[in-house]
């Protein structure tokens, strides 16, 4: 009696151990989101291989971050995994490993596309995790958000041995007239605590539509190539510039224009959405933010009555007011967003793109 229990005992053990048997997938089998283009020297890197020794190296590095890219997939799996190798393993003192390294499940569902949970990255460059157990094996619809601050490579997804996973049945996002976004560190990602509450990517939620982030940490600077590269988008939505946290005065004043200009040349009715800077936690405190963003604010303000007085139209405006909220707690250093201040930025601007997308309506 005692053998016959033992052996149903190693038999039951067995069983449970084949179900929790993983099998890898590389992601290269489903569709990317979030890029100009496929034409990148890595598959989860913003920028096109051309551009490589053609831009400054600080805009060629952060282009191989992977912030605002994502995968599309479906699976009936129990158990999802993730397996991937981090470009730099990079760190930073105000910024979860999370948001920086780390991966993000979300999926469809009848409210909406909502967070499953992350992948959090290993102290090493290699990271194997768990990112969500003890589903109810019914075909789900997911979306992957990758890393904000590093670059990603070798992406495999792990499903249960049995599992079905394939490419994505339902048409979401749309890809049509996707919104692109120009900008600094802010739009890149920092600092949410994970790739999906970087504010694109939120908006993107909102408007169950395509979102490229082109956010540059500390270098959205008008470069003129990144300009011939949102150009080269074959049918855009609408155009997002966010970069005055980058430019000085004199920067805003001399590049605007020629940024616009290579824009409206290839795509002359497409909408174009200026972002005012910000108002930082300590504008209150510290005399020389305080009167730099306000003076920021007034040229790009001038700038953009300029462009409407010279005839150029569909150009939108948003004002700082609420970018940041009105009561402090928005920033982690005083700068860069919280998961807070990205929520808030993302519901500041829905109203006015959402608005600029319905006038390229064709």
């Amino acid at each position: 009696m005692k053998k016959a229990l033992l052996i149903v005992a190693m038999l039951v053990v067995t069983l449970v151990s084949r179900g929790q048997e993983i099998r890898y997938v590389d992601a290269s089998a489903f569709p990317v989101y979030g890029k100009v283009t496929e034409n990148t020297s890595e598959r989860y890197t913003r920028l096109p291989a051309y551009l490589e020794g053609q831009i400054r190296q600080e805009l060629w590095d952060l282009g191989r971050h992977a912030a605002g890219i994502n995968i599309r997939f479906r699976t009936n799996s129990t158990t999802i995994k993730a397996r991937w190798k981090s470009t730099f393993k990079f760190a930073m003192n105000h910024m979860t490993a999370t948001g920086v390294r780390g991966l993000d499940l979300y999926a469809l569902t009848d409210k909406g596309c909502i967070f499953v949970c992350n992948a959090r990255p290993s102290t090493n460059q290699e990271t194997e995790a768990r990112v969500v157990s003890n589903l109810d094996g019914q075909m789900r619809e997911y979306v992957l958000y990758l890393s904000l601050y590093d670059g990603v490579q070798d992406l495999e997804i792990g499903v249960d041995e049995g599992a079905i996973i394939e490419g994505p049945a339902v048409d979401w996002p749309k890809r049509e007239k996707p919104v692109v976004i120009y900008g600094t560190s802010i739009t890149q990602g920092g600092c949410a605590n994970r790739p999906g509450m970087a504010w694109t990517s939120i908006l993107g939620r909102r408007l169950g539509r395509e979102v490229v982030n082109l956010g540059f940490s500390g270098n959205g600077r008008l470069d003129l190539e990144i300009a011939k590269l949102m150009a080269e988008m074959p049918d855009p939505g609408v155009f997002v510039l966010d970069n005055l946290g980058n430019c000085k005065v004199d920067r805003i004043k001399e590049g605007t224009k020629p940024f616009v200009k290579v824009l409206r040349e290839a795509h002359p009715d497409v909408p174009i959405v200026f972002v005012e800077h910000p108002i930082f936690s300590y504008f209150y405190f510290d005399k020389v933010t305080h009167d730099d963003i306000l003076l920021k604010n007034k040229t790009l303000r001038e700038e953009y009555e300029a462009l409407k007085k010279a005839g150029e139209k569909k150009l939108f405006y948003v004002k700082a007011d609420d970018l940041n909220g009105h009561d402090n707690e928005g920033a982690v250093d005083g700068v860069h967003f919280t998961d807070l201040g990205m929520l808030r930025c993302a519901e500041a601007v829905y109203p006015t793109i959402k608005k600029a997308l319905k006038a390229n309506k064709n």
